[in-house]
């Protein structure tokens, strides 16, 4: 059998086909990063190189000007003296309290003084109620149901801010004991020293009283009551100072914000002298049927 040559071709490759290429895709992961990292130093860099650059033109300025400290210091001085405190107040509470107040302020400015007639109340008014009187009205809390008292025979118009009378809070002047006492509503009745002090000292001591418990008391309602007439037999004094007392008793009323009772005409006669039925025959002293027309004149006078 012939030996058959076996025949090998061989091809020879070409160089491109012998090396494949290679595709690297790039995931999106790394497609989605961003290209510049945050870097806390870096930010921390940036800080500091600012600072440093604003700290040096502020001491450029400060040494290419003479006065750069002063005008500096006088301008937080100005500053602190122009900010505004903080004051308690300042708080809606207090700005409602005091509109409040300065309701009362316009209301009371705006009553005609004296107190024209009103409804009248209940006796039971008379509880919340303080009068402050010498020996004129001392006795009306025995045939009364006012009460609640402050006087004695020494005191009067003009030493009504110094003489101390006994009670239960010690020997205390009588806005001492209206202090301790706060009542809703002061009536005021002294003047007994009208025929041997002087008018215009007498009004200075009373203006200044008045003053000061309408600044203390700033809620209550404050009542002046004039002097009643006196006796046509008076001695050493006539109805013609009594009235010109009366009439100062009502500017005190206008000017300090307080109201004004006409309780001389409550009990004047048609003589335009006290009425004899208000007259203790024995002393000339006011009697008991004098002490139930004040207190029904009160009730019927008020605000």
């Amino acid at each position: 059998m012939p030996f058959k040559k076996e025949r090998h071709l061989f091809i020879e490759k070409e160089p491109n086909m012998a090396k494949k290429k290679s595709i690297t895709r790039i995931s999106d992961k790394k497609r989605g990063r961003p290209k510049i990292r945050f870097s806390f130093w870096g930010l921390i860099l940036i800080f500091m190189l600012s600072f440093s650059g604003c700290f040096a033109i502020y001491m450029i300025a400060a040494n290419m000007n003479e006065n750069f400290w002063s005008e500096e210091f006088d301008k937080v001085v100005v500053e602190k003296k122009n900010a505004k405190v903080p004051n308690i107040d300042d708080s809606p509470e207090q700005e409602d309290k005091s509109d409040e107040k300065n309701d009362e302020e316009e209301i009371r400015t705006s009553v005609i003084n004296p107190i024209a007639q009103s409804e009248e109340k209940d006796t039971s008014y008379l509880s919340s109620c303080c009068l402050v009187t010498d020996s004129a009205l001392l006795g009306i809390d025995k045939y009364t149901e006012f009460k609640d008292i402050i006087g004695s025979e020494s005191l009067n118009a003009a030493g009504c801010n110094t003489v101390t009378i006994e009670s239960s809070y010690g020997n205390k002047t009588a806005y001492e004991i209206l202090q301790a006492k706060k009542p809703e509503n002061v009536y005021i009745m002294i003047g007994s020293d009208i025929s041997t002090a002087s008018v215009d000292d007498m009004i200075s001591s009373y203006t200044d009283f008045v003053k000061n418990v309408r600044g203390y008391l700033s809620s209550a309602d404050i009542y002046i009551m004039q002097l009643p007439p006196l006796r046509a037999d008076a001695e050493g004094i006539t109805n013609n100072t009594v009235n010109e007392f009366n009439t100062k008793l009502l500017t005190i009323a206008n000017t300090t914000g307080v109201y004004c009772l006409d309780t001389n005409t409550a009990l004047k006669g048609v003589d335009g002298n006290i009425s004899e039925e208000y007259v203790d025959t024995q002393n000339g002293a006011l009697n008991e049927k004098a002490y139930k027309q004040i207190v029904e004149y009160i009730l019927c006078h008020t605000v």
